[in-house]
């Protein structure tokens, strides 16, 4: 329950001191920074060097890769046939494809199905969500930015992103079996947990709800397709096709089912993929989410009883 009161405080904050003259327009853009270069680094290096790498990932892991797949294929699609802006769709595919499968994963994880829950959860969020992130997300965000240009340009600001290069020392730490000294993996952890109230707050900074906003059907579509869309694929797909049951699966489609990521819609903005949007679809995203978790909490229980 903390966590979840931490989350709308951190929402709130950032739209009140929106209000204070002592924070000047560009706040969000330095808060932003932090989490791209000091944050996300720290998570990747404190997390992924503990991942036991091995065959029981597949299912969970592979729901953020589904997701990010499924949503490239239908927002590319349609921006295509409708003749939306790169940056749209970029948009779209970044913060629809990418679920906040930690901030506001653990908190109603442990709620439904307790610690043993969590233990799904860690696998869902970080072979999958945080390394399609860091790899197909920030090419994608690249890809789609104005200022992209060709495939060499594309990939030296993906190696030029920290949390990309922390991303393949965490890895490759993984498979080779090595660990951070006690000392520093306290202090990476102790930077990583500076990534979801920071970002709640930046979010809340550049939140402005305008119902005259143009961006109101992009929302509404990106939504279906987060909390609606792709728990149903994920659910079809493991449970029907592959005849899969048991706690780690009904964790991989409820993780399905979450809100847009926050780090996300941070990427977006950071490469101008529509900020306002991104920021719709985390603020007006997360509140919602909690109301379609509760039924796919509720329909999983039916089903599986």
């Amino acid at each position: 329950m903390s966590s979840i009161i931490l989350l709308f405080l951190c929402l709130l904050i950032g739209v009140l001191i929106k209000k204070i003259p002592q924070f000047p327009y560009n706040t969000h853009i330095v808060l932003n920074q932090f989490i791209l270069f000091i944050s996300l680094p720290a998570m990747a290096l404190y997390y992924l060097p503990e991942v036991k790498l091995g065959w029981d990932l597949l299912f969970p892991a592979g729901v953020a890769w589904i997701a990010f797949g499924l949503a490239f294929v239908i927002f590319y699609g349609l921006g295509k046939a409708f003749g939306w802006s790169k940056s749209l769709i970029g948009c779209m595919i970044l913060t629809a494809g990418l679920g906040n499968t930690s901030f506001v994963g653990i908190p109603v994880i442990e709620a439904m199905y307790g610690a043993e829950g969590i233990k799904t959860l860690i696998i869902v969020d970080l072979p999958g969500t945080f390394v399609v992130l860091s790899t197909l997300g920030i090419i994608t965000a690249a890809a789609f930015s104005r200022h992209s240009s060709n495939l060499k340009s594309i990939l030296l600001q993906v190696f030029r992103f920290p949390a990309f290069l922390a991303f393949l020392v965490g890895i490759s730490m993984a498979a080779f079996n090595l660990h951070f000294s006690d000392s520093l993996q306290d202090v990476f952890g102790k930077l990583a947990a500076t990534v979801s109230p920071i970002a709640l707050v930046s979010v809340g900074f550049q939140l402005n709800i305008n119902k005259r906003s143009k961006h109101w059907g992009f929302l509404t579509l990106g939504l279906l397709y987060q909390l609606v869309l792709l728990p149903i694929v994920i659910f079809v797909l493991y449970v029907l096709i592959f005849k899969q049951s048991g706690l780690p699966i009904k964790v991989s489609i409820v993780e399905a089912a979450m809100a847009p990521m926050i780090t996300a819609a941070i990427v977006a903005g950071q490469y101008g993929l529509k900020p306002k949007l991104a920021n719709m679809m985390i603020g007006i995203g997360i509140p919602i989410s909690f109301v379609t978790l509760t039924i796919w909490y509720f329909f999983l229980e039916w089903f599986f009883a």
